[in-house]
């Protein structure tokens, strides 16, 4: 259920610290209030700034702020456990050449699990060498607000590509009316939408 234990990287602490450090997380709780839980990147004169009048690395102030756009990666996950059935969907749509399908949804007693497939005709498509193969675009799941989404892996071939999501609480066993609403972005933080959106609803 959550990720790989974290390991202390130092026994060493010096109580004083303490109260500076509960500073820090009042501060990244207020941060994270104030914009929505959009944590964005400050500009990079505003970095360079804070550097120089704080006496600090830029590099380090931006593993920094890159790290506060990690929240959503590094919550506690649920996984699939106690599976039940199997759900039909057999939902297909075409866009630009490309087959988007939607074919079942396991369930489990914790959650659901879908994949989105992607088929396309890839005769004419460049080797995949390991650079590309491993720069694909992310996709993300919306199935309305009661229902946390997460694009749990990917991965194929010339040709074919599937993704992998992981939806809790579970769906009902009756999905009629049921839509499926898949956005494409190039980065993992959903900063940056290709515009592609591919909505399945079931009957």
């Amino acid at each position: 259920m959550n990720h790989s234990s974290f390991e202390r990287p130092t026994e060493h602490y010096d109580k004083r610290l303490s109260p500076i450090d509960e500073q820090i997380c009042a501060l990244l709780k207020q941060r994270k209030y104030i914009s929505n839980n959009n944590p964005g990147f400050p500009p990079d004169e505003s970095i360079s700034n804070w550097a120089k009048k704080y006496e600090l690395y830029e590099d380090y102030l931006k593993t920094l702020f890159g790290t506060m756009r990690m929240e959503e990666q590094l919550k506690p996950r649920i996984e699939p456990a106690g599976f039940r059935k199997h759900l039909p969907v057999l939902k297909s749509l075409e866009i630009d050449d490309r087959h988007y399908t939607v074919t079942f949804i396991r369930q489990y007693e914790n959650a659901s699990v879908l994949q989105l497939l992607i088929d396309w005709d890839g005769t004419n498509d460049p080797p995949i060498h390991l650079d590309r193969k491993f720069s694909r675009n992310h996709f993300e799941l919306f199935l309305g607000e009661q229902y946390e989404c997460r694009q749990e892996s990917g991965g194929g071939s010339t040709g074919h590509y599937r993704y992998k999501f992981v939806v809790s609480p579970p769906l009902p066993d009756d999905i009629s009316g049921l839509e499926f609403t898949f956005k494409e972005y190039s980065d993992v933080y959903g900063d940056k939408p290709t515009g592609l959106e591919i909505s399945m609803q079931v009957e």
